[in-house]
């Protein structure tokens, strides 16, 4: 039979031939609600700084921070989370749980300037700490599992008492989503969530977050050279649900899969599996190769961009951390 024999009745082209009827026919949205902007705070810069390893991210001065949120929340993007630069760190990361830390000095100045959207605070030792790991450490080298839920607990409510709209714990320590859900009802903040970090992966797509929150490891010899006893085994999935179940259970109200590109079967999973509102980080290694194959001229950054970020809402994502939030947030804005 030739081909020109059978002529199909079914033409999937048909609904492909205007931009109109491609919109009006689309499976999944994208938009600036969508988006989380992640923003590094550094205490002791006069001027921001932009990094080397994430070319258009700036390291903002704790005055700069407010012109900053307000001009994405002029885009449009509602929701952002907050990492420290500090330059006062220990071996525990004190300054992240007392008043007047940076910590709490950049949430509530961050409420201050947008006080309509949502504060994050990542709840995490790593900026603080000066040998760079999650959490005071043990004699073995490795992170004190059990301190560090201690410590957190007190974090998350200096966080809460500083304004924050959503605490997100991201050291993957066992039992921390509890101590903090019992911390922050205890103390009268029942009504914060808890963005938790559920499966996150001991990745190599971290590296340019490294540089840019100045939590890198490997400064001290006693110490761990890696984080791989506490994040995720990358080869691991049913463990991923399993620690997903664990946090919903200790009283997560969100959960998070970190990174996102390249765990997309986890994030459709995840999703699929607990229908809870579910996250994905597209992280500082996933941003970094596109700008730099975008220098190159291999890919074109925008459109590119916008390709992975829809990728994440088609597997599932109800929101996307992500450091091309205003990039994405300007093109959706001129549709």
């Amino acid at each position: 039979m030739a081909t020109t024999d059978f002529i199909p009745s079914t033409r999937f082209r048909r609904l492909r031939q205007s931009p109109a009827l491609r919109n009006m026919v689309r499976e999944t949205q994208l938009s600036t609600h969508d988006l989380i902007l992640p923003i590094f705070v550094d205490e002791n810069l006069s001027e921001r700084q932009e990094i080397a390893s994430m070319p258009g991210v700036f390291r903002e001065t704790e005055q700069s921070l407010s012109q900053c949120l307000q001009q994405s929340a002029h885009k449009g993007i509602q929701s952002f989370i907050l990492f420290g630069v500090s330059h006062h760190k220990d071996g525990a990361g004190q300054d992240s749980m007392k008043k007047g830390g940076l910590l709490d000095r950049m949430i509530s100045r961050a409420k201050d300037a947008v006080p309509d959207s949502a504060i994050i605070a990542d709840t995490c030792f790593c900026e603080y700490t000066d040998h760079g790991h999650c959490g005071p450490l043990a004699e073995n080298g490795d992170v004190d599992n059990d301190r560090t839920i201690e410590n957190i607990a007190k974090q998350a409510l200096i966080s809460a008492e500083a304004g924050a709209d959503i605490i997100a714990p991201s050291g993957m320590m066992d039992g921390q989503v509890g101590a903090i859900r019992a911390a922050l009802n205890r103390s009268g903040f029942e009504q914060i969530p808890v963005m938790a970090y559920s499966s996150k992966f001991a990745s190599t797509y971290y590296g340019p977050f490294r540089d840019a929150a100045g939590c890198a490891l490997g400064q001290y010899e006693h110490v761990a050279k890696d984080r791989k006893t506490y994040q995720m085994d990358p080869a691991n999935a049913e463990e991923a649900l399993r620690e997903t179940e664990q946090d919903i259970l200790e009283g997560a109200d969100m959960v998070m899969v970190k990174p996102g590109l390249a765990y997309l079967d986890i994030l459709y999973r995840v999703k699929d599996t607990f229908q809870m509102p579910t996250f994905a980080y597209n992280v500082s290694g996933e941003y970094s190769m596109l700008k730099a194959a975008h220098a190159q001229g291999w890919l074109d950054y925008e459109t590119t961009m916008m390709e992975t970020l829809l990728s994440f809402k088609r597997a599932g994502a109800d929101g996307i951390l992500t450091y091309s939030a205003n990039d994405a947030a300007n093109i959706l804005n001129q549709k």
